[in-house]
């Protein structure tokens, strides 16, 4: 990975007409706009369909994309949509936001005309698809068609026989929800076809995607129902514990994400066979891979079902570097980026090394005035080479926001290292850039909400938090071509303009 810059956007958070950032004209706007600030990496958030909370992180599948993301705009050339179908829905009158209950209501809507016009059974590029795909594919359209049948309610709550994948069972729905299930074909041809275009776009202009993935699935997914002697699960396939994070001085009662647990000796014993197909899957999708919560694979955090917080958790060992190394002989040596933040040991570090994976900094950590021990980490002038830099994540408040938020003490230690008592807070984002970029960090990536300067109007996700995340857009006059041009500069100002 050579010394280089790119930013980080959720491709929800691009401009649309349509209620949300998707795989329009937008999207191809901003990798031209990204190449032209000398920029070599977008980084987005993951692609799977949302559930709970509308987060991405809580995805019905590990593979399948979200239908929020197709291109209507696509459809209406085809002529499998019409204009004024489009126009006649209310999207809402926020473009700064994403109204999830509006998208819900309608977009299914739409795309279910377009199925029913598209006359996609005799499509032999969708033919193709299938049949390259139906190893995931087909448990993942039975549950979501059998999902809808039984009002949206987890899998956990629908009857025993389904519940339980009886054969009847499958067999019966797989015949009553027939279409339903080939809509949820429909809608993931659709999908990965817009999607593989606009990546391939982006790598011939220079532009490297940088993907990102969960380290757990959701309870309510495609995968725990499918493939339950994956997940700690009991004999009515309910989870024995759950993930989360311990109480920390950010929060007195710690995480508590709901997630099920790996069966890590089951995974061993296959030889990581699951964890391979699905690495190698999002290898095709991604240039770049960043596995969220990397320090999971070292030790992991459970937490008795039922707890109503993470304080009675309890850490247990994790895979390890044998799941890594069962990864590097099948599918050889790939960029991946270990998202290795939060409550960091000396055994999180060994296996970051021995990985050979870059780790992350971020300087929001940096300031912290509970860090009482040497310097940190986090501080620039201790960045090994061999790492990428943020300023903040999408679980972060922007630069600018944190700044105006933290105590005036680690104010003062933040334009101490600066050099800096002179610059408004409104102006000092800038500052903070400057400093990561000229670190001696391979790769640095700052979210477009810091360099637009925004504050807490511009926060993605506050974790532990349900109903406000996930929602923020920019504009199209956000884009100018002044900004761009800042950016280019301080890109080259600092040695980052590289192409690959």
């Amino acid at each position: 990975m050579d010394r280089a810059a790119g930013i980080l956007l959720s491709v929800t958070s691009l401009p649309s007409d349509y209620g949300i950032g998707c795989f329009s004209k937008s999207a191809y706007d901003f990798v031209d706009w990204l190449k032209e600030a000398g920029q070599t990496y977008w980084q987005i958030l993951p692609l799977g369909p949302t559930g709970y909370g509308d987060s991405p992180y809580q995805s019905f599948s590990t593979y399948a994309g979200n239908p929020y993301l197709i291109d209507l705009e696509e459809l209406i050339a085809e002529g499998v949509l019409q204009r004024e179908e489009c126009d006649r829905v209310d999207w809402g009158q926020d473009r700064t936001n994403v109204d999830y209950e509006k998208l819900y209501r309608s977009r299914y809507a739409l795309l279910r005309k377009a199925y029913e016009r598209s006359n996609i059974s005799n499509n032999p590029e969708y033919l193709r698809f299938l049949e390259a795909n139906r190893w995931w594919l087909a448990d993942y359209a039975l549950f979501m068609a059998v999902k809808n049948r039984f009002g949206g309610r987890p899998w956990t709550e629908w009857a025993e026989d389904i519940r339980l994948r009886w054969s009847g069972a499958m067999e019966y729905y797989q015949r009553e929800l027939y279409f339903d299930i080939e809509f949820q074909y429909y809608m993931q041809f659709v999908f990965f076809r817009q999607w593989n275009r606009l990546k391939s776009y982006a790598n011939a202009q220079g532009i490297c995607i940088i993907g990102d993935i969960p380290i757990y699935v959701a309870m309510d997914s495609a995968d725990v129902w499918a493939h339950p002697e994956l997940f700690q699960l009991d004999e009515n396939r309910l989870p024995i514990a759950v993930a989360g994070c311990p109480p920390d001085g950010f929060s007195a009662t710690g995480q508590l994400w709901g997630n099920p647990l790996y069966r890590w000796d089951y995974h061993q014993s296959t030889g990581y066979q699951w964890w391979i197909s699905r690495l190698e899957y999002c290898f095709r999708m991604y240039d770049v891979v960043r596995v969220d919560h990397f320090r999971g694979f070292d030790e992991y955090y459970a937490i008795p079902y039922g707890e109503e917080t993470a304080v009675n958790g309890h850490w247990e060992k994790g895979p390890g570097m044998d799941l890594f190394r069962s990864v590097q002989w099948a599918l050889g040596s790939r960029q991946v980026i270990a998202e290795d933040l939060g409550y960091v040991t000396d055994s999180v570090r060994q296996l970051v090394h021995d990985s050979g994976f870059p780790g992350m900094k971020v300087l929001e950590f940096a300031f912290d005035a509970r860090d009482t021990g040497c310097a940190s980490d986090y501080l620039p002038h201790n960045y090994p080479e061999h790492c990428v830099v943020y300023t903040g994540t999408h679980d972060n408040e922007t630069i600018r926001g944190w700044f105006e938020e933290i105590t005036p003490q680690e104010q003062t230690l933040a334009r101490e290292y600066l050099c800096d008592f002179a610059t408004s807070v409104n102006a000092l984002h800038q500052s903070f850039i400057s400093l990561v970029m000229r670190s001696k960090a391979q790769l640095c990536i700052i979210p477009l909400q810091d360099y637009l300067g925004l504050g807490t109007e511009g926060r993605m996700n506050r974790p532990s938090t349900v109903g406000r995340n996930w929602k923020w857009r920019a504009t199209v006059g956000q884009f100018s071509q002044e900004l761009q041009q800042k950016i280019y500069q301080m890109t080259k100002r600092y040695g980052r303009i590289s192409r690959p």
